[in-house]
């Protein structure tokens, strides 16, 4: 396809990273010339100076024979106008980030008025993922497949879990609810295990199911702990808006600590079921005065990444059951990595990841056969969803048949809207919609898998 990126921002940088080995015509725009000059170099990509959202900057960039164009400048004005100058000049689909509070709920009617295809909201989303993993206490991760009919889950086999002890083998015939167990992370190392494979106490577990037998599951495995009632949230931006909002709604405690005064009086006011203090939040005596210890859930959204993973370890310090923190550097979260950051966040990796499925659909409709990605367990693996278009020579065979490459697994199967995690007997059949682990890159369809 022909993509064109206008905005060269943390998020436009994430996608042109993800989107240039997949065999794309894509080009780029952004105001400053020395971060075109360098990515046109390191990724071997076409590039254009200038406002996104002239037009004649555009056409330069040949928007007129653009399948996709996604617009992440920094200003919401500024994408939602370059969209709709992109849509008038011929492209095929707009995406555009837009994330002041006050456009969410006109997202729908600007994406029906102004031709969007997708609107992003980086803040929304995280403070969405967010709510989830405090929704479900014994979860450290969770990602949706199948139009969410699918879960992929990642849980640390801690004392007292039922799957310690056992082989996939013996896990499959013990417990009554279906779910596969796809990847095992130990002593830093990802495992995709065979059959006789056991978990040990301390295992990090990825784990799939279909989403509605997820709790019965987790029961099944003694891994439904307490719910969370109290949640303390550093950092009254956008995401703790967010997720301030959305906890409030529900059974939660919610007190947000915002060192800005203007800020926290607005939250206040525009929360009424929230505590808002105004404070600094990464002070040890404020946090202390302020209840931390007595809190479930501890939340660092400063936008500082340093403060948040230094408050995020003191919550630990003071036995928070969950720390959740925002990290923007990828770096960072590969040099701390392990129980030091357990639950981590980003929201220009969630955007990203947004705006990659999206294009990975469209592309889908023009023969590559990706659905979805997500990448797991510090992208050390990838989570596809395929879709079984073409015939092939494996398909109707049962999978303990197949000669699939090492550290790949068929984790779950969608067959007219049923969700079906494989057991050796099951097979691929056309139409199917297909997800798959592996600690493989690239992979673009199915005929990938086979060894």
């Amino acid at each position: 396809m022909k993509i064109l990126i206008i905005g060269m921002g943390a998020i436009g940088r994430t996608v042109l990273a993800n989107l240039v080995n997949e065999d794309h015509t894509i080009t780029i725009i952004d105001e400053n010339k020395e971060k075109v000059e360098s990515l046109i170099e390191r990724y071997d990509v076409m590039g254009v100076v200038g406002n996104g959202a002239c037009l004649d900057v555009q056409l330069e960039a040949g928007v007129d024979t653009a399948d996709t164009v996604i617009v992440v400048t920094q200003s919401d004005e500024v994408n939602i106008l370059a969209c709709l100058v992109a849509k008038k000049a011929g492209a095929g689909s707009t995406i555009a980030r837009v994330r002041n509070p006050e456009y969410r709920k006109q997202a729908e009617q600007m994406k029906e008025e102004l031709g969007l295809s997708l609107v992003v909201n980086p803040e929304l989303e995280t403070a969405d993922e967010i709510f989830n993993l405090i929704s479900l206490p014994s979860v450290s991760n969770v990602e949706h497949f199948a139009k969410s009919r699918v879960a992929l889950v990642e849980v640390e086999a801690e004392k007292g879990c039922a799957l310690i002890g056992e082989t996939l083998i013996s896990a499959g015939k013990k417990f009554d609810t279906q779910a596969l167990i796809c990847a095992i992370q130990r002593d830093g190392k990802v495992i995709i295990p065979s059959g006789s494979f056991e978990i040990k106490e301390g295992d990090k577990i990825s784990f799939t199911a279909d989403t509605k037998a997820l709790g019965d599951f987790l029961e099944e495995i003694n891994m439904v702990e307490k719910p969370f009632k109290n949640v303390m949230i550093v950092g009254g931006g956008r995401v703790g808006y967010y997720l301030a909002e959305a906890l409030s709604e529900k059974r939660y405690k919610v007190k947000v600590i915002e060192n800005n005064k203007a800020q926290a009086e607005e939250m206040a006011e525009l929360l009424p079921k929230v505590n808002v203090v105004y404070g600094n939040g990464t002070s040890h005596s404020v946090l202390i005065e302020e209840g931390i210890e007595a809190m479930d859930v501890f939340v660092a959204l400063t936008g500082n990444d340093e403060a948040n993973i230094i408050v995020s370890m003191f919550a630990n310090e003071v036995n928070v059951r969950k720390a959740i923190t925002q990290v923007m550097s990828g770096e960072l979260i590969k040099m701390l990595g392990g129980k030091q950051l357990e639950h981590s966040v980003s929201p220009k990796h969630i955007a990203a990841s947004k705006i990659i499925s999206y294009v990975r659909s469209i592309a889908n409709k023009r023969g590559s056969n990706v659905l979805t990605l997500s990448r797991l367990v510090n992208d050390q693996v990838e989570a596809l969803e395929f879709l079984a278009k073409s015939d092939e020579k494996f398909y109707n065979i049962p999978l303990k048949k197949l000669k699939m490459k090492e550290n790949c697994l068929i984790a779950c199967i969608i067959r007219d809207n049923q969700v079906i995690i494989p057991r050796g007997g099951d097979f691929i059949q056309k139409g199917d919609t297909v997800v798959v682990v592996t600690t493989h890159k690239n992979f673009d369809d199915l005929t990938d898998l086979i060894g």
